[in-house]
């Protein structure tokens, strides 16, 4: 049984794709200058089914992340744990928030999101950025 379990394991983290998510708002935003890339900020709680549930359904996904690795860099605050500038809103979380390097946010949303509703979601980000040239 044992031997089940850390053959589970192993290969679930082989085949696990994960992305270095930041956890410093100021700091993300230097590295989205850096990379020309924008900022893809999740707001999260540590207590938060929603939470979970979209970590779970969604961002456990190997493609999912594969796309917003290329598109953004990725960054997550929790209300309970990380500094959150005052003006992003705190409750109703899970939140998303579309970001320019300089700070601009051009897309924000909330909930949680499967795969098919997250594309849709980057979607929509990737139309307004459009917006703003």
């Amino acid at each position: 049984m044992k031997f089940f379990i850390l053959t589970i394991i192993l290969i679930s983290s082989v085949y696990s794709y994960e992305l270095n998510w930041m956890h410093d708002y100021n700091k993300a935003l230097e590295k989205a200058k850096k990379e020309n890339k924008d900022v893809y900020l999740f707001v999260g709680a540590d207590v938060c089914r929603f939470c979970d549930m979209f970590k779970e359904l969604t961002l456990s996904k190997k493609e999912v992340m594969k796309r917003l690795g290329k598109e953004y860099i990725p960054l997550y605050l929790s209300r309970d744990q990380h500094y959150i500038p005052k003006y992003f809103a705190i409750k109703g979380v899970p939140r998303h928030y579309f970001i320019t390097p300089t700070g601009k946010v051009y897309h924000d949303d909330r909930g949680s999101r499967e795969p098919a509703g997250f594309y849709d979601m980057l979607d929509e980000a990737d139309l307004k950025k459009d917006d703003l040239k």
